[in-house]
């Protein structure tokens, strides 16, 4: 569970009159187009959509990637990674990668539905550019931020059940899915996130959600959107075991299962250090007996604080990745979460230090490096 579950109340006055006077006009069914703090506007392109980004031949080899972007050999190593201060994705990415000495194979961004461009807007210019020579993992959440960027996660929900009754598919669902099916290349998609946290937030029930993913995922291929690889994210938290099997929308809406596990020592005062390993694997072994066992990984979000104590245990935690992967094999991509979230010792990133130091040796092995298809 990350930051973005937490109840720091602080809100940016402007933005959140901005994005509920959006929540009002959308759901009257009428659409909006505002322009937010460091939005760029719409990329070129036919009517404000992007341009066709798929290019070049597909990789051949034994290491190949499959139809829905599962390595052969090793994992796609990959970040979330905050906008910089100018309001830049690009910017704060490409100084990510300078510091970790590598490019990313996946950046992992996450958008509501406002249908703003700030936020709201899958495929945003800076994505698009991003998305040249990486994997884009795109997170949709049903609902719309009061704060730019989500600064503190203050949000306002949409409903399971008004997103699979169709009440959203003209003003929300339809033009984003055609900003999708332009693009070409393909994606990863995640709907809703950590849904096992957002039941108590108000989303709805877990055969809502079911329904509303169902629906979202049919209403995509409706509309011949068919370069969209579907990506189920839960926690992994097993004290949510029960909700996260109801919350399973079926083998056949699903290419990946994501989940969401940390070390958090006394962030959020979790009296134990987990290595890597403890940290991942009773989730993992939880899902691949549980929900499917045919089914590719996704760390979607991983991260461990730092023990103020001793600071090299953040750099060996890092480095043991690449000894711990292989003996994980289904876990195809690993997403680090590299933002800090509220509370004392919750710096997860790994912009200095011992952890930076750790992260950057993970990512030069060789099972962290495959070739990203461009198509």
């Amino acid at each position: 569970m990350t930051g973005r579950h937490g109840d720091d109340s602080r809100r940016t006055s402007t933005y959140t009159a901005l994005a509920l006077a959006a929540v009002g006009v959308l759901l009257a069914g009428l659409g909006v187009w505002l322009a937010g703090p460091g939005g760029t506007g719409p990329p070129p392109g036919g009517d404000g959509l992007p341009r066709n980004a798929a290019s070049g031949a597909l990789p051949h080899g034994p290491c190949a990637p499959t139809e829905k972007l599962e390595p052969r050999c090793g994992a796609w190593w990959g970040a979330y990674v905050p906008y910089a201060p100018s309001g830049s994705l690009t910017e704060a990415v490409y100084a990510f990668e300078k510091k970790i000495g590598r490019k990313l194979d996946l950046v992992y961004n996450y958008h509501d539905m406002s249908n703003t461009p700030l936020d709201g807007e899958l495929l945003t210019a800076d994505e698009q550019e991003l998305g040249r020579d990486r994997l884009l993992m795109l997170a949709w959440e049903s609902t719309v931020w009061t704060e730019p960027h989500h600064a503190n996660w203050t949000e306002k929900q949409l409903g399971w059940k008004n997103i699979a009754s169709g009440k959203h598919d003209r003003d929300i669902i339809d033009p984003q899915a055609r900003r999708l099916k332009a693009y070409g290349k393909r994606v990863f998609f995640s709907f809703d996130q950590e849904t096992d946290f957002r039941i108590k937030e108000g989303a709805g029930t877990p055969e809502e959600f079911v329904a509303a993913y169902r629906h979202i995922h049919d209403r995509f291929k409706e509309l011949g959107v068919d370069n969209v690889v579907w990506v189920w994210t839960v926690s992994g938290y097993l004290g949510n075991a029960e909700k996260m099997k109801q919350l399973y929308p079926g083998d056949e809406y699903v290419d990946w299962i994501g989940m969401d596990q940390y070390n958090y020592y006394l962030c959020h005062k979790s009296p134990n250090w987990l290595d890597f390993d403890r940290s991942q694997r009773p989730s993992y072994d939880w899902l691949r007996a549980n929900i499917s066992d045919r089914k590719p990984v996704m760390l979607a979000e991983f991260a461990t604080a730092p023990d103020p104590t001793q600071p090299r245990r953040q750099r060996d935690w890092y480095a043991e990745i690449p000894q711990v992967a292989p003996t994980l094999p289904e876990v195809r991509a690993m997403v680090h979460w590299n933002r800090a979230v509220p509370g004392p010792g919750c710096d997860l990133t790994v912009d200095g230090g011992p952890g930076l130091e750790g992260y950057r040796e993970a990512g030069r092995d060789d099972y962290f490096n495959q070739p990203v298809p461009t198509r």
